[in-house]
Order: structure tokens, then sequence, then C-alpha cells
């Protein structure tokens, strides 16, 4: 096994990756920017080496000192977390030159599947449905509304090299189009360097599905499916498995295609195949080549160790699973708490957190990285931490959330707690009839 991991992220997710290297006796190495100097993961860690300012660019996405940090103390291994550089082919490249292993898939499979175009062929090649659109990028307007009235109205205009609702807009006429087209491909530019777009029939009201893989080169299992389909704006809010909404018919058959396409394409690691689910039928919508932000709630229904997974698979090449080991039992949901206002339009809430008390209990479980006098800065993501519920149904976990929410105490900072509670008894989600559209369009607060 690995002698010593370096961890090119922050926060929860760097705090879970050395969690799970230090029950298997592997050195952890932290990177952290200025000021993250005191955070929880430099603490954890048995090494840690100051990469730069707060700045993203310039710490946490700054290859050469990452690099540099890890000639430094001589890691063997990078676990890239999610976010920054964790699909960035480019990182991968240079690590596989190095001869540093990138605990993901290789440099070539991340920019393939990373390409949300050439993605979607793949996935057309390889027996999943995809959504209606254009065969590629798209530069010409007026093609671009020859394909839209083909379509027909409304249409997503999409960025392809990137994601979490930046360079996406929606199209519901024909006269919104052009200023819509115009400012996806500015917003695509700006975030990802790339302004081309490309065309999607737009889906209304559909549910957000995806599916967990591991694969090594003796093959692919899932890890059953997540229902994303709490949003906000593109952000997921709530998570669960399995899905309420899924007969046990349609997902024989999302498993079978998606573990079909994955062992096709030679995978190696853990992803996730997202989909879009709308009156019985599910389209490709991407495959993410990383740990999932909500990976906790398929551990908690099937008890494997995602994180582990990936690094024994990056270490020798095969998953240690076969399908028949993978057993689900009960329901799993996960809140994300962020350090944002909702009452006030999300309004990020950077400050000191004062008193903290963390739920616990029965089957509850929180991934964080906070503690009394933690500064919560505006520099990085909101997310503070995630709670984690298990039942031996959707209404026992559902209870359990509620009750671990109450339990939650965060002084200092605003939190979304608050909207979690409203949500979890709210009567949409406590009967499952909602979808990705649900906040967008109804006022909570």
């Amino acid at each position: 096994m690995f002698k010593k991991i370096l961890i090119a992220n922050r926060g929860e997710i760097a705090v879970r990756v050395i969690r799970a290297c230090k029950e298997w006796g592997i050195a952890t190495v932290a990177v952290h920017s200025d000021v993250d100097k005191n955070s929880m993961h430099v603490r954890l860690a048995d090494e840690s080496v100051c990469i730069g300012p707060h700045q993203p660019a310039n710490s946490y996405l700054n290859i050469p000192a990452i690099m540099s940090a890890i000639e430094l103390t001589k890691a063997e291994a990078v676990h890239p977390g999610y976010g920054f550089l964790s699909e960035n082919f480019n990182f991968a490249k240079i690590l596989e030159e190095s001869n540093i292993k990138f605990i993901g898939p290789s440099s070539k499979l991340i920019k393939m599947m990373g390409d949300k175009i050439q993605a979607k062929k793949i996935a057309k090649e390889h027996g999943l449905p995809v959504i209606e659109g254009s065969e590629g990028g798209v530069n010409d307007i007026n093609k671009a509304k020859e394909l839209c009235k083909k379509i027909g109205f409304p249409i997503l205009i999409k960025a392809s090299g990137g994601g979490g609702g930046k360079g996406m807009k929606i199209v519901f006429k024909e006269d919104e189009f052009e200023t819509l087209f115009s400012t996806a491909k500015s917003e695509a530019k700006k975030y990802f360097g790339n302004d081309e777009v490309y065309i999607e029939k737009f889906f209304q009201n559909p549910r957000h599905i995806e599916v967990q893989v591991l694969s090594g080169k003796n093959g692919t299992v899932h890890l059953h499916e997540r229902d994303c389909s709490v949003q906000r704006r593109h952000q997921k809010l709530i998570e669960e498995t399995p899905s309420p909404v899924l007969t046990d018919e349609i997902r024989k058959d999302l498993f079978e295609k998606t573990v079909s396409m994955v062992n096709k394409i030679d995978y190696e690691g853990a992803g996730t195949v997202e989909f879009i689910y709308e009156d019985g039928k599910f389209y490709f919508l991407e495959m993410n080549t990383r740990v999932q932000v909500e990976h906790p709630v398929t551990e908690m229904v099937t008890g494997i160790d995602i994180i582990k997974e990936q690094i024994w698979i990056a270490h020798t090449g095969n998953t240690a699973l076969k399908q028949s080991d993978i057993v689900p039992r009960g329901h799993a949901i996960e809140c994300r708490i962020n350090a944002e206002d909702a009452s006030k339009n999300f309004q990020p809430s950077p400050g000191t957190i004062g008193m903290c008390h963390q739920p616990s209990g029965f089957r509850t479980r929180v991934d964080g990285s906070i503690f009394q006098g933690y500064k919560v800065t505006p520099f990085y993501d909101s997310m503070v931490c995630k709670v984690i519920t298990h039942g031996r149904n959707r209404t026992e976990a559902i209870q359990r959330m509620n009750r671990s929410l109450d339990e939650f105490v965060i002084e200092g900072i605003t939190t979304t707690i608050p909207l979690h509670k409203i949500l979890l008894s709210h009567k949409k989600f406590i009967d499952s009839d909602f979808n990705v559209s649900w906040l967008d369009n109804e006022k909570i607060f």
C-alpha cells in the first residue's frame, strides 16, 4: 500500500480522505493556503505545506506549488478530493509523467469525459439514451436558431467545458435566444477559458438521478443510485438513496446500461454517471470522474468506504468488490450545511464560529471540518459540513435528520439549517413530489 498520500484539497473532503488514510496507516500530507493554516485538515495530517495565498488560483489550483509540496514531502500518491484540480487532466498528466499516482482515472479519461460533448457521444455510442440536441459545439448563431426550432423550445444552452450552473441558460422563447446565447458563451469563457457551448432540449420537470460506480481492470460494480433532485439554481441541497421514484424495472435497466458503458471505456477508479429522469425515462447527463460531495449516503446504505476503494484501485488497478458484495440496506439522506442566509437570497455568511455542538447518535454522521474558533472565510465554497442520517426506511431517515438538525448548534455564522428543517417537513418533500425546479419556482421563505 502507499506509504504517504498528499491531499490536494481542503475542508471536509480533505478531512474525509485523511481519516481513511489513517485507518490504513498511510501517512498524509495536507496542503493549505495562508488563511487555512489552522484548519482541521492541517491539524489532522501528519505533515502540512503552505502552497500560497488565499486566492484559489494561487494555492489550491497552483499546480507548480502542489508539485513542489509533493517533491518536498516525498508523497507517492495524490488524492484530489472534489472540485479544484480533481477533474483537471493536465494535473493528472503531470503526475503520471512524474511517476506520482493520481487517485482517480487516467488523464486521457478525465479529458474525454470532462468534455460534455465528447462524453455525450461516448454515452450514445455505448447504449445510453441521450438528450436530443446539437452533435457538438455550436458557434454559428443562425445554425443554432435552426436547431432550436427543430428541437422545440424550451432549450438549454450549456458550456462544453464546465458545470455547476455556470455558462448555462434556459431559453423559453425564440426572441430570448440571441441574448442568452451570447451570455452563456461569455460566462463559459470567463469560468472555463473556453466559450464553446452546446444546445439540448430542456426538461421542465425532471429528477436528477446518478449512479455510483467503482471500476478496475477486473470490471465495474455499481453502488446503486442517488436522487439529487432538491436543488437551487443547479446546486444540490439534499441528496438521498434509494430514489423514491424509480421502479425496480427502471433501476435494473439503468444499472445495466451504466455498468456496460463504464466497462467499455476501460474506466479505473470511482466515478458517477448522472442522468435526468422524467416520465419514466432516463437520459445521460454527464460523468464525474471523481468522488462526489454526496458519496456518504451511498456509504451509509452499502457499508462500503468509497475513499478506501479509490485508494485500493489506484494501488492495485482492480476493484476489491463483486456486485454480489453490494447489498444496500435502508435509506439515507444528506443535508449540505452552507454558511448562507437562505432568507436573504442565500447571502454568504462568513465569520468566526462561536459555540459549536454537532449532532451524533444512532446512524447519524457529520462530515465536516468546523470547530469553535474556526474562521469561515469568503474565499471558498460556502459549504461548512454535511449531515447524513440512515434509517430502516425513508420516513425514519427523515425523522432522524430532523432530530439531528435540532441538535446542531453553530453560533457566529448564519447557516442553511433553518431551510433544511422547512424542506424536510414540507409536504412535497415528504411525498417525494418534487423535481429539480421545485425551489426555483416555489417561494419557501
